[in-house]
């Protein structure tokens, strides 16, 4: 792929590498999202590679023609970094990043670096530094022979807020125990809290979803809140609840971290306490955009796919069968999208179907 996405001037050259290891995977959807997260994390892109691995390569995951034409591409346009959409070990991180004299990130450290980035609460910050910290422990021996030579800073490298990440082992060990204590007892207060609501009776909602689904945008129509929004990926990280009125009735709805595939297990586990919000709801929202994106061609696979994975991390953490599904900006669809049983189409933005989407809930809840 030639094409170069950019968000801004002045920011640090990324070339992208898509390894497809699955049959049937879509190139199409592995390079459309990890272009998205690229720029989420205000990356500019200057170019795609991807391969299809039938040999895995143990050093370098992508085979040895492949890190020569990327080599040779790079003598003429040079980069800040490079990013392996592919899980890497930290050996794999060092072998490449001296292959091709760039620092070098994998997709967890990518989305790790997204979340860091975007931190805003004191426990969003501990839930991203205790995932962090967890990806790094393996990896710090080779973390700090192939880093060190390109600088400390940078995507991938820095911590939530102004904090720099950690590299020496038992700091790092002590801070993990830390981290997991203090992020306990924000789980205990929540406890305490749903047995509150759950004294006074209240139905609680959550949204869920992929991630840039619009879940944060239907909150605030929904309870007519100005929560933030931003057409990134992850743009939001900190679990929002409000009251919604339904005529006669009161509801709780509370907005959780969005999904993504391969969503790094660090994250999952670091995150365990807000994903129990869609655990302990009465009704869950799966909001969907099922709306085209221009960066890929398979657009009915792509929002089939992200509802998949929505569903297989709610099945795998328990959550309630009671949920109703969402397609949100409706207002952009073609008249041929077909709306099935136990789905709702809205428009967070013009407001169409938001009365008909309260009427729903108020039925499901009762």
């Amino acid at each position: 792929m030639q094409k170069t996405f950019s968000t801004a001037e002045e920011k640090e050259r990324a070339l992208l590498v898509v390894v497809l290891t699955k049959k049937g995977e879509s190139k199409n959807r592995k390079c459309d999202e990890i272009t998205r997260l690229a720029l989420s994390t205000d990356l500019e892109v200057d170019k795609i590679f991807s391969q299809t691995i039938k040999e895995f390569n143990k050093a370098t995951v992508i085979g040895s023609g492949k890190v020569e034409e990327i080599k040779d591409y790079l003598r003429n346009n040079p980069v800040d970094l490079i990013v392996i959409d592919y899980k890497l070990t930290g050996s794999q991180i060092r072998n490449l990043s001296t292959l091709f004299g760039v620092r070098v990130i994998d997709r967890v450290g990518l989305i790790l670096d997204i979340f860091a980035k975007n931190a805003k609460t004191n426990e969003a910050k501990l839930q991203v530094r205790l995932a962090q910290n967890i990806y790094n422990l393996p990896k710090l021996a080779d973390l700090k022979g192939s880093n060190g030579r390109f600088g400390g800073a940078g995507v991938g490298m820095r911590g939530p807020g102004e904090s720099k990440l950690e590299l020496d082992r038992r700091k790092l060990e002590k801070e993990i125990d830390n981290l997991k204590k203090d992020i306990q007892k924000i789980k205990e207060r929540r406890e305490i809290n749903r047995r509150e609501r759950n004294k006074n009776q209240i139905k609680k909602i959550a949204l869920v979803g992929y991630t840039n689904a619009g879940k944060s945008s239907l909150l605030n129509t929904l309870t007519k809140e100005n929560v933030y929004t931003e057409d990134k990926y992850f743009a939001t990280l900190d679990t929002t609840s409000r009251k919604i009125f339904l005529g006669d009735q009161i509801a709780l709805i509370t907005d959780t971290v969005g999904f993504i595939s391969d969503l790094p297990h660090e994250l999952v586990d670091a995150f365990a306490s807000t994903l129990e919000e869609a655990k302990d709801a009465d009704l869950i929202l799966h909001i969907v955009d099922p709306t085209a994106t221009s960066l890929t061609d398979d657009k009915e696979l792509y929002y089939l796919e992200s509802m998949r994975i929505t569903n297989e991390v709610l099945d795998k953490i328990g959550a309630t069968k009671n949920r109703l599904v969402v397609f949100n900006k409706v207002d952009l669809l073609d008249h041929n999208f077909i709306i099935g049983e136990n789905q709702i189409g809205v428009s967070a933005k013009t407001k169409e179907g938001i009365d008909k989407l309260k009427e729903e809930i108020k039925k499901l809840l009762n």
